[in-house]
C-alpha cells in the first residue's frame, strides 16, 4: 500500500468521525430546542391556568389553555418535549428559572419579571432583556 493510499484511508476515517460528531451535535441541538418551545409552552400554560384558578383569568382564558394544551400536544407528538431521559415526561430545569422562547401558539411570552416578548427570556429578578444564559 503506498503513501497516498494511507493518507486517503486516514482522511475518509477523519471525516466519518467529524460526520458523526456533526450528527450527534445536532441531536443535542435539536433537543434542546425542542426543551426550549416546550418548558415555554409549560410555562405559558401554567399561568394561564392559575389565572383562571385565582378568577383573574380574561374571557378567553379558556380557548387559550385549549390552545397551548394543543400546542404541547402537537410538540411532544413531533419532537418531544426535550427530556432525553424518558419521552413524554417533562422535566424542570435545576435551577427552577422559566425561561421564554417563541410560542409556537403565536401568542406572546412573558418572563418570570413580567417582561414580554423577545426571544432573550428573563435573566433573573429585576433583570430584563439580554441573548445569553442568566
Amino acid at each position: 500500500m503506498g503513501l497516498m493510499d494511507k493518507v486517503k484511508a486516514q482522511g475518509s476515517q477523519l471525516a466519518q468521525v467529524a460526520q458523526d460528531a456533526a450528527r450527534e451535535g445536532k441531536v443535542k441541538l435539536d433537543q434542546a430546542q425542542a426543551k426550549r418551545r416546550a418548558d415555554a409552552l409549560f410555562r405559558d400554560l401554567g399561568a394561564a391556568v392559575y389565572a383562571e384558578r385565582t378568577g383573574r383569568g380574561s374571557p378567553d382564558s379558556k380557548e387559550r389553555i385549549d390552545r397551548l394544551v394543543d400546542a404541547l400536544s402537537r410538540q411532544e407528538a413531533d419532537q418531544g418535549l426535550g427530556d432525553t431521559d424518558a419521552k413524554g415526561s417533562a422535566a424542570e430545569s435545576p435551577s427552577g428559572e422559566s425561561k421564554t422562547s417563541e410560542s409556537t401558539t403565536g401568542e406572546s411570552t412573558t418572563g418570570s419579571n413580567g417582561d414580554t416578548g423577545g426571544t432573550g427570556g428573563s435573566t433573573g429578578p429585576g433583570k430584563s432583556g439580554g441573548t445569553g444564559p442568566a
